[in-house]
């Protein structure tokens, strides 16, 4: 079993070195956190979605690879500023303009003030190509704003919204559908090990970024980490087909 994860290991940062890079931002499963890199940190991340049923057309839809970095930008303790940038392939016609950029401002917990939630606020999928007239725009545009607290036992609690562009963004009628909850729950499973992470996270929304996602995560190394998940579109007419995901986490320095 050792063996098979150092092969998937060498084989996704092969990938990196190949591949044109590209990012999302620091996340759960699928959506946002409210954590943000350190001042001079950077981040690596190798994701893969593999469909693993059909869709209400009866197809499974395309495959996906992300990959990217995102850096930290802020030298302050209690205001952390990350910025970076993804590529995104799938082998439709999406590719021509795979990338997309994002940023995130936070606050941790307890930084305001004693037993304050960690607070966030960004933008993520910022695409490239923004032209009415194409049937492949990319500028989904997705700001949001987050709020998380670490209960004791319990693991930690974030709630939040989203608002993206509603001309991009649409529900399985064609109608204007950008905006939506944002819930999630994880929790380092420490009665085990300290290097297994557990998270469930939900997007709410009828458009194709609506799901509700499970995973666990295991640290291979002090700055190497792999999640292992399961998202379920909510709408599997906008979101296509259900997608089995790995993504591999490398943090630098």
């Amino acid at each position: 079993m050792k063996k098979i994860v150092l092969a998937f290991i060498a084989t996704a940062l092969t990938l990196l070195a190949a591949t044109a890079a590209m990012a999302t931002p620091s996340t759960q499963i699928w959506i946002p956190s409210t954590d943000v890199q350190d001042f001079k940190t950077g981040h690596l991340n190798v994701d893969s979605y593999v469909r693993t049923s059909h869709n209400t057309a009866g197809t499974t839809g395309p495959n996906t690879i992300d990959l990217g970095p995102t850096f930290g930008v802020l030298p302050f303790e209690k205001l952390k500023m990350e910025v970076g940038f993804d590529a995104i392939y799938n082998g439709t016609d999406f590719d021509n303009h795979p990338f997309y950029f994002h940023t995130k401002l936070g606050t941790p917990e307890d930084s305001l003030f004693k037993y304050s939630p960690a607070l966030a606020v960004g933008i993520y999928n910022v695409g490239t190509n923004w032209d009415k007239k194409s049937s492949v725009r990319t500028d989904q545009d997705v700001s949001y704003a987050l709020a998380a607290k670490t209960l004791p036992l319990v693991g930690r609690l974030s709630a939040g919204y989203y608002a993206g562009n509603n001309a991009v963004l649409k529900d399985q009628d064609g109608k204007n559908d950008g905006s939506g909850l944002l819930l999630s729950w994880d929790r380092t499973i420490s009665e085990i090990s300290d290097n297994l992470w557990a998270a469930v996270d939900y997007q709410g929304g009828d458009n194709a970024l609506g799901s509700v996602n499970f995973g666990v995560s295991w640290k291979f190394a002090k700055n190497v980490s792999v999640i292992f998940g399961y998202d379920v579109y909510t709408k599997r007419a906008t979101g296509g087909s259900n997608t089995f995901t790995t993504q591999v986490d490398i943090d630098f320095p």
